[in-house]
């Protein structure tokens, strides 16, 4: 039986602890371990309540008294994986205490700044990788060659292009991200935004023989927004609906008022960005806002994208605590929904 004192101790602590015994019998788990490992675990050995070979070496190991022993375990319950570092010491009465720290934030981070950093350098290194080579080239075999010259020019200013779009996105998302806890208060009118947008755009959509439709409301928009960032928004998901969604001939922008809006538990405005393009597979959704997510790579990048877009659209409606929706179905179009709160 483990001491009075090392149960309540362990009561009080903020994170999941068991106490064992010699013979590997649990004598006590606190409620953030029944919480974790689920009820019923006094008086069951050690492996039929968690059946990891690593944990039950460490175990060993300090009944052998070769001193504390951590282990990472992954543990799932209830469709979630969570990563744990369960620190395994003994006690004076030659119990011993196993302690749970819940690694999967930490570990969930480390994983994505991993990711970000291969995908900046895969996104850096393809551009670079051309201009010096065509750098060579007009150095020796085309050096007197004023057709292979001029081509390969174009070609090293689209790329450099493609790198400073990369490097003004990645900018431009570290600034959301930094601002994201700070609510913008300034009132700002969101058919003016909207207007802008369409103008800056509509060069690109007559180009692209693509027509852009205002429908819904038009006065009474007004909401408190970073009208720069919000400009942002908008120029992104209609600038994608042309680019993407544009073999539809048309892209519609519609604005209406939701009285209360459940999500946001407050009066909104929605606005819905909607083409009838090709549609995108369900399967993606879920993954469209994550940094460097792209449906096709190759079109993408043809198309000057560079797969921040709409995780930059993401924080940016975040900050605004708005949300943000994607629905779509193949060749049925796609329609980009945002919710803003009036106030």
């Amino acid at each position: 039986m483990a001491d009075s004192s090392t149960i309540s101790l362990a009561e009080t602590l903020p994170f999941p602890i068991l106490l064992v015994s010699p013979a590997q019998r649990v004598l006590h788990a606190n409620s953030g371990a029944e919480a974790l490992l689920g009820t019923g675990l006094v008086g069951r050995t050690l492996v039929t309540v968690l059946r990891q070979p690593g944990l039950i070496e460490a175990v060993e190991a300090v009944l052998a008294g070769q001193g504390r022993q951590q282990v990472r375990l992954r543990l799932g319950s209830q469709g979630r994986e969570t990563q744990v570092l369960v620190t395994v010491a003994a006690l004076a009465e030659g119990s011993l205490v196993l302690t749970f720290e819940d690694r999967t934030a930490v570990e969930t981070a480390e994983a994505m700044r991993r990711d970000f950093v291969a995908n900046v350098s895969h996104e850096l290194r393809t551009p670079l990788t051309a201009l010096m080579g065509f750098v060579e080239t007009l150095r020796g075999a085309a050096k007197d060659d004023p057709v292979a010259r001029d081509r390969f020019l174009a070609i090293m200013e689209r790329e450099a292009g493609r790198m400073n779009r990369l490097v003004g996105d990645l900018l431009s998302l570290s600034r959301v991200e930094a601002e994201e806890r700070r609510r913008p208060t300034t009132g700002t009118d969101l058919g003016a935004v909207l207007r802008g947008a369409m103008q800056a755009l509509a060069p690109l959509a007559e180009a692209r023989q693509v027509q852009l439709l205002r429908e819904g409301l038009t006065e009474g928009l007004k909401i408190p927004a970073d009208p720069d960032q919000l400009t942002q928004v908008f120029t992104n998901l209609i600038e994608n609906a042309i680019k993407y969604g544009g073999s539809g001939g048309e892209v519609r922008i519609s604005v209406d008022k939701i009285d209360y809006e459940p999500v946001l538990r407050r009066a909104a405005l929605r606005v819905v960005v909607a083409d009838r393009g090709e549609g995108i597979d369900p399967i993606h959704l879920p993954r469209l806002t994550e940094r460097f997510y792209r449906i096709d790579t190759h079109r993408s990048r043809e198309q000057g994208g560079t797969g921040l877009g709409l995780a930059i659209v993401k924080h940016i409606v975040l900050r605004h605590r708005g949300r943000m929706k994607i629905e779509s179905e193949k060749g049925q179009g796609s329609r980009f929904l945002i919710l803003l709160p009036v106030s």
